[in-house]
C-alpha cells in the first residue's frame, strides 16, 4: 500500500488536515479536490465576500444583516466546491503535463492513484452541490453564475496557447466580485462591483505570477506557458504595476459606493502588504514565492475588514 505521505504534493503542508485526520480511503479524493491546500478556496472566496460586503454598504441596500451573512455562508460553500471542481477539470486536462512537473507529479490523476472515471464521478458530485447552492440565489445571480462556466473550462487550456494563463485565471477567480453584488442586490452588477472586479483581476494576475515562478523550469520542459516565463526578471516591476492598478480600481469602487475615510485607511494597509510582497520577491526562491502567494489569504482579510469598517451602514449601528 502506498504511504500517504509519499503521495503528498510538494506544495501541501506536511501537517495538513487531510494527511493527519482524513480516513485513508478518502485522501486521494480530498487531494484531488485540493482540500489539503485551502489557499485556492480563500482566494476564490475573498472577492465574493468583498462584493457582498460592498453591496451591503451601499445605501439603500434592501438586504438585512442576516441575509448578507446567509449569502456569505452560501458563497463559502460554493467557493469550496467550485474551486475543487475547477481543480479536477484542470487535472483532467493536465494529467500528462503534471506527471512531468516535480510539484504536481504526486497529484492523484498524474500519479495514477485515481482513475479518470473516479475523478469524473467526484466532479459530478461537486457540481451537483454547487448547483444546489446556486439555485438559492436570485435569478440574475444564477444567470451570471452560469455565464462563468466557459471561462472555467477555458483556463486549463490557456497555458497551451498564451503566455498569460494568469489573465484567464483572473477572469475566473475575480468573478465573485460580480456575483456577490448581484446576489445581494438581485440586480446585475453596479459600477462599484465592476471596479472591484477589475481590481481583483489585476490582483489575481499578480499573485499567480508569483506562484508560477515555482514551476518555471518544469514548465519549460513540459512546453507550457506562463506569465512567469514571459516576464522573467521583469516580474517584480510588472507585479508592482498590477498591484497598483488593483488598489486604484478598489479605491474607485469605494468612492462609487460612498465608503467612509476608514475604508481608505484599510486600503493603505493593503498597499503596505503589496509593497512587502514585491520587495520580498525572489523569483529564484520557490519556497519564498509560495510563502508570498499564501500571504494573500491574510491580505484578503485586511481588505474585507477595510470594506466593513468603511461602511456607513456599519458605522450607523
Amino acid at each position: 500500500m502506498t504511504n500517504p505521505t509519499q503521495q503528498r504534493p510538494l506544495d501541501a503542508a506536511a501537517d495538513n488536515w487531510v494527511d493527519r485526520w482524513a480516513p485513508a480511503a478518502t485522501r486521494p479524493y480530498l487531494r484531488l479536490m485540493r482540500a489539503d491546500r485551502p489557499v485556492g478556496t480563500w482566494l476564490l472566496l475573498w472577492p465574493c465576500l468583498w462584493s457582498i460586503a460592498l453591496a451591503g454598504a451601499c445605501i439603500p441596500c434592501g438586504a438585512s444583516h442576516w441575509s448578507i451573512l446567509k449569502m456569505m455562508v452560501l458563497f463559502a460553500i460554493g467557493a469550496f466546491v467550485m474551486r475543487s471542481a475547477g481543480c479536477i477539470v484542470n487535472d483532467m486536462w493536465d494529467r500528462d503535463i503534471d506527471a512531468k512537473v516535480a510539484r504536481t507529479a504526486a497529484r492523484p490523476l498524474a500519479s495514477g492513484e485515481l482513475s479518470f472515471l473516479q475523478a469524473l464521478m467526484t466532479l459530478g458530485i461537486l457540481c451537483s452541490i454547487g448547483l444546489l447552492v446556486l439555485v438559492q440565489l436570485p435569478t440574475k445571480a444564477i444567470i451570471l453564475g452560469i455565464a462563468s462556466l466557459p471561462l472555467v473550462l477555458l483556463y486549463p487550456l490557456a497555458k497551451r496557447f498564451t503566455w498569460w494563463p494568469q489573465a484567464v485565471l483572473g477572469l475566473v477567480f475575480a468573478w465573485g466580485a460580480l456575483l456577490g453584488w448581484t446576489a445581494v442586490k438581485a440586480g446585475y452588477p453596479g459600477m462599484p462591483a465592476v471596479l472591484l472586479y477589475l481590481g481583483c483581476i489585476a490582483w489575481t494576475i499578480g499573485y499567480d505570477t508569483i506562484y508560477a515562478h515555482q514551476d518555471r523550469n518544469d514548465d519549460m520542459v513540459a512546453g507550457v506557458k506562463s506569465s512567469a516565463l514571459r516576464l522573467g526578471n521583469r516580474s517584480a516591476r510588472v507585479i508592482a504595476l498590477l498591484y497598483t492598478l488593483a488598489l486604484l480600481f478598489w479605491g474607485l469602487a469605494g468612492w462609487r459606493a460612498e465608503m467612509s475615510e476608514i475604508f481608505y485607511l484599510g486600503l493603505a494597509a493593503c498597499g503596505a502588504h503589496f509593497v512587502w510582497q514585491v520587495r520580498s520577491l525572489d523569483i529564484d526562491d520557490g519556497p519564498k514565492c509560495l510563502k508570498l502567494f499564501k500571504s494573500n489569504i491574510q491580505f484578503g482579510a485586511i481588505m474585507l475588514l477595510a470594506i466593513m469598517a468603511g461602511s456607513h451602514e456599519t458605522l450607523s449601528l
